[in-house]
């Protein structure tokens, strides 16, 4: 059995936080370290060289996924894998992600300064461009050969870098994320501690999560296409204002989520331009982005179509054109139930309140729950905050996130005992 006083070092978590938060910090307190920009080569470089001083296996995949692995028993066994990501959106806190990447840090560190003997690996992989620079996921997509020749080739950001060009800066080569898969069989599991990013758990009250479902998406850019006309000398019924059609689209979404959705199912009208975009022209064209989440996949189904119609009969009522984009698309999943038993176990004993919540918010998670049995853990966003510089956690409540991983990375490996099996390393 695994000592009951196993613990991690959090003054050092602590001091590692505010190391690499330093990293692409602006004057304005947000952090700007998006994938495959000079401050995220900075943060990878950190990364790199705080596992090699830690005297842990290294490794960068062909997707720039930077992979650290403890190992103290059978080395051909699956592993159990901790993971998440440390790039940024533009104006990030210093959360988002890097806390499950340095928590997994810390937790590989302690097993290894403590000679723990587990009867798997444990590995912790920093995935790339989580964010989305590039359309997000890419890193955990490779991962579990998700990507190819054609996706890789397409990929550009909001100013048209391609990601060949962003990864060759950086001194890689994008191709070769075709070689980063891992088989099913080289993982036993996969492990996400992260903020929550909502309000939920701080509104509770409440230091721990367990999450139960992590919400599925599409996003889209649409395009709503009328007549520019003089806005003084155009009677009012004679106008093909493209403004007025997503106007009343996004009226119409509390109905469309009555009627398509559940409690768990959001839908959100986040960018919008206008052309010609002046005073005194009626607006001729209207480009906006759609986000829109659920935590079931047939519901989120029925939300997609229920947009699709809606907007068609809103431009063919108001004399439009309608043109949509996919620009992604991610299925619902659920966590898997003996990991789910397994983390609530762990809180447990650490006398912890914990709430079991849904997640709104996509992860690097539900990417891998396409190859193997996933579990996340949440810590409380004050306020409910994220993707802000006002982004925060108590650190209390960060070292409960750090201890209920470490607990339960411990016990997937005693429970599995039974279950072992000769899989080589992928």
């Amino acid at each position: 059995m695994i000592s009951t006083e196993l613990t991690i070092n959090f003054p050092r978590l602590q001091k590692d936080l505010r190391e690499i938060s330093a990293i692409g910090m602006g004057k304005n307190r947000g952090v700007y370290r998006q994938a495959f920009t000079e401050n995220d080569l900075q943060a990878r470089n950190w990364l790199i060289e705080k596992i090699s001083e830690a005297g842990l296996e290294l490794k960068v995949d062909g997707a720039a996924n930077i992979i650290a692995r403890y190992v103290s028993n059978e080395t051909k066994r699956p592993s159990i894998l901790i993971g998440s990501h440390i790039d940024s959106v533009p104006a990030a806190g210093t959360l988002d992600g890097t806390l499950g990447v340095l928590t997994g840090l810390e937790v590989l560190r302690s097993l290894k300064e403590n000679n723990v003997q587990l009867e798997y690996p444990v590995e912790l992989a920093s995935f790339s461009d989580e964010e989305g620079r590039f359309g997000g996921l890419f890193g955990s997509q490779s991962f579990i050969g998700r990507v190819t020749p054609e996706s890789i080739h397409n990929a550009k950001d909001l100013s048209g870098t391609t990601l060949i060009e962003a990864m060759e800066n950086c001194g890689y080569d994008a191709m070769q994320a075709l070689n980063a898969r891992r088989t099913p069989e080289s993982i036993l599991c996969y492990l996400e501690l992260h903020i929550e990013q909502g309000p939920v758990l701080d509104s509770l009250r409440i230091p721990l999560g367990v999450v139960s479902k992590i919400s599925g998406l599409f996003k889209w850019k649409i395009s709503l296409i009328g007549r520019a006309d003089h806005a003084g000398t155009t009677p009012m019924n004679m106008r093909a204002d493209a403004l007025a059609g997503l106007s009343e689209f996004i009226v119409e979404i509390p109905r469309l989520l009555e009627e398509n959705g559940n409690e768990n199912s959001v839908m959100t009208v986040g960018k919008v331009e206008l052309h010609p975009g002046v005073a005194n022209s009626v607006p001729g064209r209207v480009e906006f982005s759609i986000d829109a989440r659920s935590t079931e996949k047939d519901i989120l189904h029925e939300m997609n179509e229920a947009a699709r119609k809606t907007l068609s009969a809103i431009a063919r009522r108001r004399k439009l054109m309608f043109e949509f984009q996919i620009l992604s698309e991610v299925e619902p999943v659920d966590c898997d139930q003996e990991i789910i038993s397994t983390i609530r176990e762990s809180i447990s004993e650490m006398n912890t309140e914990f709430h079991e919540l849904p997640s709104g918010a996509a992860h690097d998670a539900q990417i891998l729950a396409h190859i193997t049995p996933v579990g996340m853990i949440f810590v409380p966003s004050k306020d409910g905050r994220s993707h802000s510089p006002a982004e925060w956690t108590d650190w209390d409540h960060m070292r409960l996130g750090a201890e209920a991983l470490l607990k339960t990375v411990c016990k997937i490996s005693e429970k599995n005992k039974n279950k072992l099996q000769e899989n080589h390393y992928g």
